[in-house]
């Protein structure tokens, strides 16, 4: 698939359409760098972070999805940001973090007319492939304060190498691949400010049926695997307060904690 240059990444264009949620959020565009992720988490130990900060990339050549595991993306064709967002904590709050993230995505694509679900724990599924990637990271600064930094992958177009070198179907968003990059980046960061300083306040419990109602595979067989080997079968049945997936299964509903863990229909 061809597709056309994308328009320029412009801090200042992004940060006049965002809504007040985000007024506080420092932005960043670079044209290439390494890891975006990497980049903000870099910065925790000198204390350099004084605030939310959005940093976004054309290309980003050492992209990182969970586990380690590579995250492609070629100029124009997807978005790759990380924000950098700070907690009152204590960490253990944070265990639906990821969860919440993917509502407020999954909420903003889906506004722009662009219909998605969510994978738990961290994925946006359109037409049963997967749309955009979610990683959170966390670290503490000197001061002892507790930092997340949410990156997401979201591919807008994908170009037949590119989907060849992933080696399985991958879906994209051309409509939204058509928009104005800084009036879209502005929308998401917009909703993710709102839900991040909600999430702060609340915990994950108040996402919950938010998230169900947008959960791919419902009421379907699915597979938790780890490292490739089937550890946990049942129908998928939503999550619970804590953002934990429940699985009925011949023995009774159980709750799975995430982790380096996959889920696959069965």
């Amino acid at each position: 698939m061809s597709f056309a240059p994308a328009s320029l990444l412009d801090p200042g264009s992004i940060g006049a359409r965002c809504a007040a949620s985000a007024s506080h959020v420092a932005i960043e565009a670079v044209a290439e760098t390494g890891s975006t992720n990497a980049d903000l988490l870099a910065r925790l130990p000198a204390g350099t972070l004084s605030g939310p900060v959005l940093r976004i990339a054309d290309v980003q050549t050492a992209g990182r999805g969970r586990a380690g595991r590579p995250w492609l993306s070629a100029p124009g064709a997807s978005l790759t940001f990380s924000l950098a967002w700070p907690f009152k904590g204590p960490l253990q709050r944070l265990a639906g973090l990821p969860l919440a993230v993917g509502v407020a995505l999954a909420e903003t694509v889906a506004s722009l007319d662009v219909p998605v679900q969510l994978k738990w724990p961290n994925d946006l599924m359109k037409d049963g492939a997967k749309l955009a990637g979610i990683l959170v990271e966390t670290g503490t600064a000197p001061d002892g304060t507790l930092w997340a930094v949410i990156g997401c992958g979201m591919n807008l177009v994908m170009p037949d190498d590119m989907e060849a070198q992933i080696g399985r179907a991958v879906a994209s968003a051309p409509w939204l691949a058509r928009m104005d990059r800084n009036a879209l980046v502005a929308l998401l960061l917009s909703r993710l400010a709102a839900v991040l300083a909600e999430f702060d306040d609340t915990g994950f419990a108040p996402f919950r049926d938010r998230w169900n109602a947008l959960q791919a595979w419902r009421g379907e067989p699915v597979n938790i695997l780890d490292q490739g080997n089937i550890i946990q079968q049942g129908i998928a049945a939503g999550v619970d307060d804590a953002g934990r997936l429940l699985l009925d299964t011949p023995g009774g509903r159980v709750a799975v904690l995430s982790g380096d863990v996959s889920l696959r229909l069965a």
